[in-house]
C-alpha cells in the first residue's frame, strides 16, 4: 500500500492513465483503487464522486499543457504560434509513445463521454477548452501585434479555430490510425496559412 500522503496524486495519475488508455466509464473505482495503490476508503476521502476525480484529471492534463506550451516558447510572435502546433504533437507523441497509438484528447475524451451527461463535468470542461484558447490567444495577439499575422485574420478568431483544429485532428488521428506527427503538421500547415509570408 502507497503512502497516504502522496495518495491523491497517484489516484489522479493512475486514473489520467486508465482514462486515457480505456475510457472514464470503463474504468470502475475498484480498479482506480488497485491502480494507484490505495484503499477504497481513502478514495472516498478525496474523491467523494468519481465525476470529482474527472475534475482533477483534467486539471492535471490543463497544467501538463500548459507547462507544454511554455515549454516552447519561441523567440519570435510567429515561431511562438508555430509552436502551438509542437506543443501539441509531443504532448500526443507521449502518449502514442507510452499506448502504442493515438488514445485522442483527454479532454476531448471526456467531452464526448460525459458532457451531455453531466452539467458539471461538462462545465469544467468547457473551462479547461477556454483556458486552452485564452493561452493561443494570447500568442495571435503577439503575432498581430508584430504584423506577423495576415491581414484581416482576427487573432481571437484564429485562436478559437485553432482549439478547433487541434481537436479535430486529434479525434480523427484517433479514429484514422493517424500518427501524432500528422496532427503537429497540420496544426503547423493551419498556422502558416494565416501567417504573412515570410514570416519569422
Amino acid at each position: 500500500m502507497g503512502r497516504t500522503s502522496d495518495s491523491r496524486e497517484r489516484i489522479v495519475r493512475a486514473s489520467a492513465r486508465l482514462f486515457l488508455s480505456r475510457s472514464y466509464g470503463a474504468v470502475s473505482v475498484d480498479e482506480l483503487c488497485a491502480a494507484a495503490d490505495v484503499r477504497k476508503g481513502s478514495f472516498y476521502y478525496y474523491f467523494p464522486a468519481k465525476t470529482e476525480l474527472a475534475k482533477a484529471v483534467i486539471d492535471l492534463h490543463t497544467q501538463g499543457l500548459l507547462a507544454q506550451l511554455s515549454a516552447t516558447p519561441g523567440a519570435s510572435a510567429a515561431e511562438r504560434l508555430r509552436n502551438v502546433a509542437d506543443a501539441v504533437g509531443a504532448i500526443q507523441t507521449r502518449f502514442e509513445s507510452k499506448y502504442g497509438r493515438i488514445v485522442g484528447c483527454p479532454f476531448g475524451n471526456l467531452a464526448a463521454e460525459l458532457s451531455t451527461v453531466d452539467d458539471s463535468l461538462r462545465g469544467h470542461l468547457a473551462a479547461a477548452f477556454a483556458r486552452w484558447e485564452r493561452e493561443f490567444a494570447v500568442l495571435c495577439r503577439r503575432a498581430q501585434g508584430d504584423g506577423a499575422l495576415r491581414d484581416g485574420v482576427d487573432p481571437d478568431r484564429l485562436a478559437h479555430s485553432l482549439l478547433a483544429l487541434a481537436q479535430g485532428q486529434i479525434l480523427l488521428a484517433k479514429v484514422e490510425g493517424l500518427s501524432a506527427a500528422d496532427i503537429s503538421a497540420a496544426l503547423r500547415e493551419f498556422i502558416d496559412a494565416h501567417l504573412r509570408e515570410g514570416a519569422a
